[in-house]
């Protein structure tokens, strides 16, 4: 889904800082109104090629019924990164909820950009039904391949994507150990703007969640895509254009929150485009040290062949945190990434020294392995 405003695209071009000259920012209600208000002048950058550009946002939103409401959008850049000229986005949007499991959403935007005319728009149409024994979802969503909201992230265009699911969730009285079964199927279907299929992925899982909180679950998938060009899976390694389909099968055991120790164990075995794959991993995990620290690590091995090389993919993480107060804690992030073979750090102290008001301090760094 794409993001209409996306405040990271302000003061950043292709990865390069770009100097903010000033701007302002003002929110409020306006009688039944809340209104949002943005303007940001940027300045000159030689490495981006960035030239003095104005970035304006008006957002206004009003809820209705008892629980739901309808807004509108509107953003314009003052000199467009692929057009000549600016660039404009226009878009409305709704959230209507139904009783307690009933829901509505959906929105339609379309942008201006010269140089960029017809299939400029975008929009989406989503219910759900999220009842405790039974669930059931429909999603349909449409981007243009002209649709360019500047000011917005947008991570692919001229598609269209239906998901469907449904979902029946029992709690069994007669097993004591168990608190709820959950089955569960799904579609995810995606073609391109000529009406061509780009992705498929049909899965079926099955979930029992014990009295402890611990997690045991089943899926199995069913997988189609079409590689327009090469992907790149290695750094020597590239599977070819073409439509590949295939299956796999994942296992999870997944500890709850309140243990000391937590995390999901996984297993993937099954297909890779035209290959196999073997995949473990420990995610999400937390170990809690002491009350004011805890540690998260993770860990993803990946065996995958295929005709054109064999490789095993690694990724190791380990995140810190520590609380000094309720209102001051210093986090770190250490992660290796064996295909890029990377380390890189990001560490970060938060201090919220009064109500609303905070202080950060960041510091990111990222070295190769091998200078």
């Amino acid at each position: 889904m794409p993001t209409l405003f996306y405040s990271r695209r302000i003061g950043l071009e292709s990865g390069t800082v770009v100097p903010i000259i000033g701007g302002s920012r003002v929110t409020g209600k306006v009688g039944s109104f809340d209104v949002g208000l943005l303007n940001i002048h940027t300045g000159n950058e030689v490495v981006s090629g960035s030239v003095p550009t104005n970035f304006s946002v008006v957002r206004v939103k009003r809820d209705v019924l008892r629980r739901s409401s309808v807004g509108a959008l509107f953003t314009n850049r003052s000199v467009s990164v692929e057009g000549d000229g600016s660039n404009q986005v226009y878009g409305t949007d709704a959230m209507l909820s139904f009783y307690d499991n009933v829901n509505f959403n959906g929105y339609y935007a379309l942008t201006q950009t010269p140089g960029l005319n017809d299939d400029d728009a975008s929009y989406q149409a989503a219910f759900n039904y999220l009842g405790d024994l039974y669930g059931f979802t429909l999603d349909h969503l449409l981007v243009g391949d002209n649709f360019n909201p500047e000011i917005g992230f947008l991570r692919r265009d001229d598609f269209r994507r239906t998901f469907t699911s449904a979902r029946f969730s029992p709690r069994p009285d007669s097993l004591r150990a168990i608190r709820q079964f959950t089955g569960e199927v799904s579609l995810d279907y995606i073609e391109n703007g000529g009406g061509h299929v780009e992705t498929r992925l049909a899965n079926a899982r099955f979930e029992t969640e014990f009295e402890n909180s611990d997690r045991f679950t089943i899926d199995t998938q069913e997988s189609y895509e079409l590689l327009v060009k090469p992907f790149r899976v290695a750094s020597d390694v590239k599977i070819p254009v073409g439509g590949y389909g295939f299956q796999d099968v994942f296992v999870t055991y997944s500890m709850g929150q309140q243990r000391r120790v937590s995390g999901a164990w996984t297993f993937q075995r099954g297909g890779y485009f035209n290959g196999d794959i073997t995949a473990v991993g420990y995610s999400r995990g937390r170990l809690e040290v002491t009350p004011q620290l805890s540690v998260e690590p993770s860990v993803s091995i990946n065996r995958i062949n295929i005709p054109e090389g064999t490789f095993t993919a690694q990724l190791v993480t380990s995140r810190m945190t520590y609380s000094f107060t309720p209102r001051m804690f210093f986090g770190g992030l250490v992660q290796y990434n064996s295909s890029t073979d990377s380390i890189s750090n990001n560490l970060r102290l938060r201090w919220e020294y009064s109500p609303g008001s905070e202080l950060f301090v960041v510091y990111t760094e990222e070295r190769e392995m091998d200078p």
